[in-house]
């Protein structure tokens, strides 16, 4: 089901169509169909094994598809760049990178400008420039000296969503930036996707777990249920109590507030009785 959107108008910064992706000869997404606009936020929901990860992971290249097509804003299918060229206009913070030991955080937010050098690091005229932007930009300029093997797990993941953006692309990927941080870490990472969307004119694509931050941040929601895309509109059309409830398994009740806002509350077997037991 796909719904229409309030600004379909915009061409997409990035687009897949009709992607089948798999591994090892298994099918695990069909016929999908994904749009990034400049300036707007899409988050791709679903239970796990939905299909997610693997969607977007195909939208940076990193997952070559069965069979359709991803192209990029100016019509160029992203297949025929070369990396370096693709990697100029999109980029991908993923799950989990490895923490190098000793390096500093500003030289770890550096190495999002190799798509720009040449041999031995050259060629990079406004590379410290941007380097210092997506520092500033994500909160990290404070810690640029410190060594990132001594960050926490809220600290690391701002510094690499930093590389990202000294990668300086136009469209951002984001596998489930705020898995494993703690409210206060979710909050600001939501916080700089809402802002790179609004004030830089950035095309986001991010996946979550999360109903209510889907909610909240994004402009449209891509819902992926067994390898379907299920629906695809604003939060208000996709997250319905009958559709969400049908795709994860059991009851979850919405509502919409006056504003427009979508809260999702999952009823599990002892909500109820937790409730009753509040009221007294």
């Amino acid at each position: 089901m796909s719904l229409p959107l309030p600004s379909a108008e915009m061409n997409p910064a990035l687009s897949g169509t009709d992607l089948t992706l798999g591994y090892d000869g298994k099918t695990v997404v069909r016929d999908a169909r994904i749009d990034l606009r400049a300036g707007r936020v899409t988050a791709l929901i679903g239970p796990n094994g939905s299909g997610k990860s693997t969607l977007l992971r195909s939208l940076a290249r990193l997952h070559t598809p069965q069979a359709g097509t991803i192209t990029l804003g100016d019509g160029l299918e992203a297949r025929t760049l070369h990396p370096k060229d693709f990697a100029r206009r999109v980029t991908l913070l993923t799950q989990s990178r490895p923490t190098p030991g000793g390096v500093r955080v500003k030289d770890v937010v550096a190495y999002g400008r190799h798509p720009y050098r040449g041999r031995f690091g050259s060629g990079d005229e406004n590379g410290a420039a941007v380097v210092q932007r997506a520092l500033e930009q994500t909160g990290v300029a404070a810690m640029a000296q410190r060594p990132v093997d001594e960050l926490s797990g809220g600290e690391l993941q701002r510094v690499w969503l930093a590389t990202c953006l000294a990668q300086d692309t136009h469209v951002v990927l984001l596998d489930e930036p705020t898995t494993f941080l703690d409210l206060r870490y979710q909050i600001e990472i939501l916080d700089i996707v809402r802002e790179l969307a609004d004030e830089h004119d950035v095309a986001i694509g991010v996946v979550l777990h999360d109903l209510n931050q889907a909610a909240a941040v994004a402009d449209e929601v891509v819902l992926l249920h067994s390898g379907v895309v299920r629906a695809t509109g604003t939060p208000a059309q996709v997250l319905t109590a009958d559709l969400i409830s049908e795709v994860y398994g059991l009851r979850i009740d919405v509502e919409v507030d006056e504003h427009g806002t979508v809260r999702t509350s999952p009823v599990g077997r002892h909500t109820n009785r937790r409730a009753r037991r509040l009221s007294r």
